[in-house]
């Protein structure tokens, strides 16, 4: 059971949170064979929804289930404080039979999908356990000529397997810049399973960067494995704001209750949601921020 999170200890629930104007919150979280068992943990779900709520996008690795309703169930309780969150789902992937599935969930009052644009990055040398999962999205708080879209790519590497599937990720990477003559920036973000002291093989990439950096990002607050990977000039919208969203501190939970929920903490990374043009604009790197 967790504690230190049970209702009576909960702010209240008021309402959806407000989220800024100038800048769109993109998110990623391994919530950690994300099924039934836990879907049935009642304060696990109250601290999930209580994260995604925070984000504008939130992409999700590690759903292991034998259920299709793992993910319609949770966007409900991310909802039930009159939210207006959807979702897309990725195919069961993997080769054992522990199957996962790529995810993300949105808030529709801020952000739209092009549903047409989900898709797995082919992988036909089959280097990747789990090839990423791609989705093109648009920021709605900006007139539609004017709003940023963005290719997100999901993925969660193989820990035993990492230098292999990071050259793999390179060139997915600029695949994706490539795909559609319209659309340039792409944001590959997920549990890389490695840091930035082993991206060698994404700094072939030109222009090429990362939001966290620095700092650990696993609940026992050892590793750096998760992050988002964008390039510049084309992903200028970037404001230079990231963080990692510490689930002890941020829910005033013991280490044993977090591990409950995952053995991740959330990254995200902030991006202006007008098309911007100028390389100088925003900053590649910046600070850690906090997302309250």
């Amino acid at each position: 059971m967790l504690s230190g999170v049970a209702s009576a200890q909960s702010p209240p629930t008021t309402g959806p949170i407000a989220k800024p104007w100038d800048a769109v919150l993109v998110a990623s979280f391994n919530i950690q064979v994300f099924g039934e068992s836990k879907m049935a943990k009642r304060q696990v779900v109250e601290v999930l929804t209580r994260v995604v709520r925070k984000f504008d996008i939130v992409a999700i690795q590690e759903v292991r289930a034998k259920s299709d309703d793992i993910i319609p169930s949770f966007v409900r309780a991310v909802n039930a404080d009159g939210s207006r969150y959807h979702y897309v789902i990725g195919p069961r992937q993997g080769r054992t039979v522990s199957k996962e599935q790529y995810a993300f969930v949105y808030d529709t009052d801020r952000i739209e999908v092009d549903a047409s644009s989900l898709g797995v990055v082919p992988d036909p040398q089959g280097k990747l356990h789990r090839p990423p999962m791609h989705v093109r999205f648009r920021t709605r708080v900006t007139p539609a000529d004017q709003a940023f879209s963005f290719w997100l790519v999901d993925i969660h590497t193989d820990p035993d397997e990492v230098p292999q599937e990071l050259e793999a990720l390179t060139g997915a990477f600029q695949s994706m810049q490539t795909l559609r003559p319209d659309e340039d920036d792409v944001i590959l973000l997920g549990d890389l399973n490695a840091g930035p002291p082993e991206f060698s093989s994404f700094k072939r990439i030109p222009g090429i960067g990362w939001a966290v950096s620095g700092t650990t990002t696993n609940t026992r607050r050892s590793k750096t494995y998760d992050n988002l990977v964008f390039a510049q000039p084309a992903t200028a919208e970037y404001l230079g704001q990231w963080g990692v969203l510490d689930l002890q501190n941020t829910f005033g939970i013991p280490l044993d209750s977090a591990l409950e929920v995952s053995d991740h903490n959330p990254v995200w990374a902030a991006f202006y949601p007008a098309e911007t043009r100028s390389p100088s604009a925003m900053p590649l790197a910046g600070q850690p921020a906090v997302v309250r």
